[in-house]
């Protein structure tokens, strides 16, 4: 499983359909918003780097209207409490 957690910048009017459009992709998991640098922390599940990239290039900076910037992190490695692959369906 490729986790990316990727930190989104939004223009403000459009923080809810943001949101909205970001859930409606496949891989993501997750939306958070936060206050801070960032307005939204999204996280995306799947099986390969090829599709973290397809999301994250082209379905979420190119086809979603209100994202001013995003930064992306890459987990390398997982710790966790619970089976995150079974959990995720991965």
């Amino acid at each position: 499983m490729v986790t990316g957690i990727v930190l989104v910048n939004v223009e403000r009017p459009m923080l809810r359909q943001v949101i909205n459009d970001i859930m409606a992709l496949d891989g993501v998991s997750e939306v958070y918003a936060v206050a801070g640098e960032y307005d939204l922390v999204v996280m995306i599940r799947v099986n390969t780097n090829a599709e973290l990239a397809e999301i994250i290039a082209t379905k979420m900076t190119r086809d979603i209207k209100g994202i001013i910037h995003t930064k992306t992190l890459v987990t390398l490695k997982a710790e966790s409490k619970f089976d995150l692959e079974k959990l995720f369906n991965l």
